[in-house]
């Protein structure tokens, strides 16, 4: 093996250890400041709990209005939206939340062997979008991105404008994807996608309650952040040796059978 590819492999399990370092940093301060608001006001806190507890119930068992899943999504409540040839003989789940830094990371370390193998037709991709974001600090882009996304899945153009998204990431406490000019501007990228229809679907929050309804399973699912990526019903991405080259082994020993 080169110099340049132990680098590469090197690189890429930094950048993503260093992105689950941030999760758990956030994760320690809310923890905290949670624990001191209780010390400063318990019966207030207590009450606004439970509000926020009904509203957490809510959210995860009920979906307001009717549900309308993006064109060719599949799986158990057509959850989830599959890229890649339907025959490939290995599947890889991915949960993703657009504004969630750790996805970017991911995408960036793993999309160029993930392309390889769908387009080799040895790997299949489901993926399983959320609006963790929205609810640990506040916001709507990561809900009104995600409608965006299935509403490039309407249009047969999900793969692209999916990638678009993440290589556009604003900062994590920026909420620039709650403006649909803004993800209207993106899908410029995505030769053939900018349409009245897809600007209707945009603007209609035509997937809102699919969105809503794949951020209720992926709670009752037990994960306990993004991106979950499962690669034979193991959560590889919590796998510290794993690296794209690894993967792509993985993908290359299930064709073999």
């Amino acid at each position: 093996m080169s110099e340049k590819n132990r680098e590469g492999k090197r690189t890429a399990r930094e950048r993503l250890a260093v992105e689950r370092e941030k999760q758990e940093a956030a994760d320690k301060r809310r923890r905290a400041l949670v624990v001191g608001a209780s010390v400063v006001a318990v019966l207030g806190l207590a009450a606004v709990i439970g509000v926020v507890a009904a509203n957490a119930d809510k959210d995860d068992s009920e979906v307001a209005g009717p549900v309308s899943a993006p064109s060719g999504a599949r799986g158990k409540d057509a959850l989830a939206i599959p890229v890649g040839k339907e025959s490939a003989p290995a599947t890889l789940t991915v949960w993703e939340d657009f504004r969630c830094p750790a996805c970017k990371a991911f995408e960036q370390a793993y999309r160029p062997v993930i392309h390889e193998l769908t387009d080799a037709g040895q790997l299949k991709v489901e993926y399983h979008l959320v609006r963790l974001i929205d609810g640990n600090l506040g916001g709507t882009g990561s809900r009104t991105a995600a409608n965006a996304a299935a509403c490039a899945q309407d249009a047969g153009k999900f793969a692209a404008y999916h990638d678009v998204l993440f290589d556009n990431q604003p900062q994590e406490v920026d909420d620039a994807y709650a403006k649909n000019d803004k993800l209207l501007e993106l899908a410029g990228k995505v030769d053939g996608l900018d349409t009245p229809a897809f600007r209707r679907c945009v603007k209609n929050g035509t997937h809102d309650s699919w969105v809503d309804k794949s951020h209720a399973a992926f709670g009752k699912g037990g994960f306990s952040g993004t991106p979950t990526v499962l690669f034979d019903g193991k959560n590889i991405y919590q796998d510290r040796t794993m690296t794209p080259a690894k993967l792509k082994r993985m993908v290359q020993e299930a064709a073999q059978g």
